[in-house]
């Protein structure tokens, strides 16, 4: 079984969000089960830099138009995986991150920078570029590969099969139809049926349409999305497909998100020993100026400041949480008027609220070690990670009931905390009251030590490795894996490339 895995980002190559690391840590997993998977990443300077073993395989003068390309095959430095890297001057050789500049802009010709690692996807998928190695399954990744599934199934005869993860239905990739001539399809392709959007072109849509399979990354997610409320426009063909959709649970990296070994923590500690955590509440105040209070509550808030993630519900929420007698801690960017209001309260608050703006990986690791409460509310979620992070670092979740936070997280309420299978707190609402109020009920367990400890001990326990998530992808793999391709076809039967040059 032969996996191309493509991925816009992939820890720590390149990460702007959860994406990276699902990209790093499920092909991990799936090697471990058997699959011989291979990564595929746009050559980010960083990533090149990055990479280990790095071998130049194919050099080209031109590639589609973009001047000099090279694929150069390589190894994660971390897990070493292998990856092969497009490395393409022209449009990924930039300063910036992933999809915008330096000042927060997307880049003006991102249609035609994952139009062109789609096509080597495709490519090399069919063993065109790299005669030795073609895919049974190529598994692409939200908009920057929505267009593999398109490309692939314009080709007559065999082909690998085809499944397409939707991470975040909201982040569509939508371009002007000026450009559709560049992207190397067919003039057909472009209607409703196909990949236009209301006279636009959609790369999500575009893998939504042609994929083989549909995945996303939690169950309630994947029945959220075929509604109208979180469909994004997309849900009548959502519906179509539902009978090839399904939500698998996004999983945790435990070898990374670990208190025992954390190489990121100022002090280690596990279930058995929670002393360290203690330590890291004290090193996490000083670091950010908070109040040196080992006995006051402790929130953090590790997120991207945006709409989707209520920052703007937690701004206004923040003057009644610490008036409860909590200290807050907050790190994150976004929509720069949201952040505004972060640092407004900072101002405000000194020594009560700290806010840095931007992400940092090892800061991240310090604030989930060193809280007693993740502030981790959001209007939708397609799954979350930082709320599986911080459960096993014994920081206990404040979540909104929706997508993956309603599949990961138990609301600690009579019933639950009774049994014993509560392991954070839920509200269903998305006002600022109803946020505020289950924060009340978090502080108030915290003020009861015993309470509160067998909450987080039971948290501390539980299991959202990948190792279950895997194996329903590699099963998914093999009912496709009938349909793959047996022999590598000729490059001159590659009609994308004769629709190109025409």
């Amino acid at each position: 079984m032969r996996v191309l895995f493509g991925s816009s980002e992939v820890y720590p190559l390149a990460k702007t969000g959860g994406l990276a690391d699902v990209s790093a840590a499920l092909p991990k997993a799936l090697t471990a089960l058997g699959v011989e998977t291979h990564l595929l990443l746009p050559g980010y300077p960083r990533a090149i830099q990055a990479a280990s073993n790095k071998t130049v395989e194919i050099e080209l003068a031109d590639f589609m138009g973009a001047g000099p390309f090279r694929l150069i095959s390589a190894r994660t430095p971390d897990s070493a995986l292998p990856i092969w890297l497009v490395d393409c001057p022209s449009l990924f050789r930039r300063p910036g991150g992933p999809y915008q500049d330096q000042d927060g802009q997307d880049w003006p010709d991102n249609a035609r920078r994952f139009a062109l690692f789609s096509h080597v996807a495709a490519r090399l998928s069919r063993g065109q570029l790299f005669g030795g190695w073609h895919a049974d399954v190529v598994h692409a990744n939200d908009w920057p590969t929505g267009l593999v599934p398109a490309i692939l199934a314009e080709i007559p005869g065999q082909r690998p099969a085809t499944i397409f993860t939707i991470h975040n239905l909201a982040y569509q990739g939508l371009f002007t139809a000026a450009i559709y001539s560049q992207l190397g399809l067919s003039d057909e392709a472009f209607n409703p049926e196909g990949l236009e959007f209301h006279g636009k072109i959609s790369f999500l849509k575009a893998g939504i349409r042609y994929s083989d399979q549909l995945t996303t990354v939690s169950p309630t997610y994947a029945r959220e999305i075929l509604t109208s409320e979180y469909g994004c426009g997309l849900q009548g063909l959502l519906q179509q497909r539902a009978q090839d959709l399904v939500g698998i649970l996004n999983g945790a990296d435990y070898e990374i998100w670990d208190p025992s070994r954390d190489v990121y923590l100022p002090n280690n500690f596990s279930l058995a020993n929670m002393a360290g955590k203690r330590a890291c509440k004290t090193a996490l105040q000083d670091e950010f100026g908070v109040k040196a209070d080992l006995e006051a509550p402790l929130i953090v808030f590790v997120s991207r400041i945006t709409d989707q993630k209520m920052a703007d519900v937690v701004a206004a929420a923040l003057p009644e949480v610490i008036g409860d007698g909590a200290l807050c801690v907050l790190l994150g960017d976004g929509e720069r008027h949201l952040e505004e209001q972060f640092e407004a309260a900072a101002l405000r608050y000194p020594g009560r609220i700290a806010f840095r703006v931007g992400y940092e990986e090892p800061l991240a690791h310090r604030l989930v070690a060193g809280g007693d409460i993740l502030l981790h509310p959001a209007r939708y979620e397609p799954c979350g990670l930082t709320q599986l992070y911080a459960m096993r670092y014994g920081t206990l979740p404040v979540v909104r009931g929706t997508g993956g936070l309603r599949d990961t997280v138990v609301d600690a309420n009579d019933d639950t905390l009774n049994r014993g299978t509560a392991t954070g707190f839920m509200f269903e609402g998305a006002s600022s009251e109803d946020m505020v109020r289950c924060v009340g009920r978090a502080l108030a367990l915290y003020r009861q030590p015993v309470a509160w400890r067998k909450v987080q001990r039971h948290a501390m326990a539980q299991n959202f490795g990948w190792e279950d998530s895997a194996r329903r992808y590699r099963a998914l793999y093999h009912s496709l894996a009938p349909g793959a391709v047996a022999t590598p076809q000729p490059v001159v039967a590659d009609p994308i490339l004769e629709h190109v040059a025409g």
